[in-house]
């Protein structure tokens, strides 16, 4: 299946929607919010699935026996969370998709129950599904959990429900490329292989060597917010024929550095750009300067017309022909970032002109203030110490 056509880039414009005052984000292959904690990135992002998919998240909500009585708050308090029941103000409250005006009580009422999931999210408390290392139904969880926690420990459990008894699923062959698994195996699980163990009653994950089978709470930090990661990565690099899972065109990722060193953020970025490549649009929340730098660097690169090598160079990824092709195609694809303020606004500083003027972009939405103000504290220091040994 073909990604859909837009005329123009997608966007979505949101007006006072809870911490969200102003924010107008038109969205690119690749699109990254940053910002500080708390001021609407995942908001924003469950609302673009919300916006794109009602019929579906109402078909799970029927399926999981999950009633609202019909009153659009507690709808809102059962897809965002506990507690979120106020975000839509009747009075103040606008959105807009594709320019076109969206009145969410009204569409989130007329929307029919039926199947049929058009966007994957991957949320930051994935490592809320892997109680005991197996991902947990959707009805497990507290009505006050999140839709999107709740549904992608759904999707994996489903998914992994497929496998047997001691089958491996890291390194397993056909579900990414070979480079990655290489990087992968390198940088996460030196070692140790990721495998279904059923010596318990109840199914589960663990890392095993020849020596030692490792379950789920002893595992690194990184380890443990990785593998739910992965997994969803693997939904959606389908291993057969097609090259995205049917139906789905929009990948949603929030705070993908999570536990991770950062030669491994750098694998998962390439991950990242391997689904743009395959025609998904991606949305991605991050914490991470890596990210920026890395995206910077790209940037800088393809307008300079450089060869696919040096992306591959900045990535330490090997020079095969499969990388190779990947480079060539990320670096024709359309990366946008947007700053999320604590004044509950968006900006666009997708060009991440670190001279800029503009303390939003010049600073890339506070991930780089720390590095510079180190920067200039430390050469002051330098240069003050330099002056008095000259005295």
């Amino acid at each position: 299946m073909s990604p859909r056509v837009y005329k123009v880039w997608p966007r979505l414009a949101v007006e006072n929607f809870g911490p969200i005052k102003s924010a107008n984000v038109a969205f690119g292959d690749l699109t990254v919010l940053v910002g500080p904690q708390a001021t609407g990135k995942s908001i924003f992002l469950q609302l673009l699935k919300l916006i794109r998919e009602p019929h579906y998240i109402k078909y799970e909500f029927r399926r999981a026996g999950i009633d609202w009585g019909g009153k659009f708050g507690d709808f809102l308090g059962v897809y965002f969370g506990e507690g979120m029941q106020g975000l839509w103000d009747p009075k103040r409250t606008k959105v807009a998709f594709c320019g076109d005006a969206v009145d969410l009580p009204k569409v989130v009422e007329a929307a029919k129950a039926r199947k049929g999931e058009s966007t994957f999210f991957i949320p930051a408390q994935r490592v809320l599904t892997m109680r005991e290392g197996w991902p947990q139904a959707f009805t497990y969880y507290d009505p006050g959990v999140p839709f999107a926690v709740r549904e992608f420990s759904e999707e994996l459990r489903l998914m992994m429900n497929q496998y047997g008894g001691d089958k491996v699923l890291f390194p397993m062959p056909r579900r990414l490329k070979d480079e990655f698994r290489q990087m992968l195996q390198h940088h996460i699980f030196p070692t140790f292989d990721l495998k279904v163990d059923t010596e318990r009653a109840q199914k589960r994950l663990v890392l095993s060597s020849a020596n030692d089978s490792l379950p789920f709470m002893v595992w690194s930090a990184g380890q443990r917010e990785f593998v739910p990661l992965l997994l969803g990565l693997y939904h959606l690099m389908t291993p057969a024929g097609a090259s995205r899972r049917q139906g789905v065109e929009w990948a949603i990722i929030e705070e993908l550095e999570m536990g991770l060193h950062p030669r491994a953020i750098g694998v998962v970025l390439l991950m990242i750009f391997e689904l743009m490549a395959r025609g998904y649009k991606v949305c991605v929340s991050t914490h991470s300067p890596q990210v920026l730098e890395a995206l910077w660097a790209l940037k800088r690169l393809r307008e300079s017309g450089a060869a696919p090598e040096a992306m591959l160079e900045v990535f330490e990824a090997p020079e095969t022909s499969g990388m190779l092709k990947l480079a060539d195609t990320v670096m024709k694809k359309t990366c946008k970032v947007y700053y999320f303020d604590r004044k509950g606004a968006s900006q666009d500083i997708s060009a991440l002109d670190a001279f800029s003027e503009d303390e939003g972009e010049g600073g890339w939405g506070g991930l780089s203030e720390f590095s510079g103000r180190a920067n200039e504290a430390v050469a002051k220091a330098v240069a003050n110490a330099s002056r008095r040994e000259k005295r």
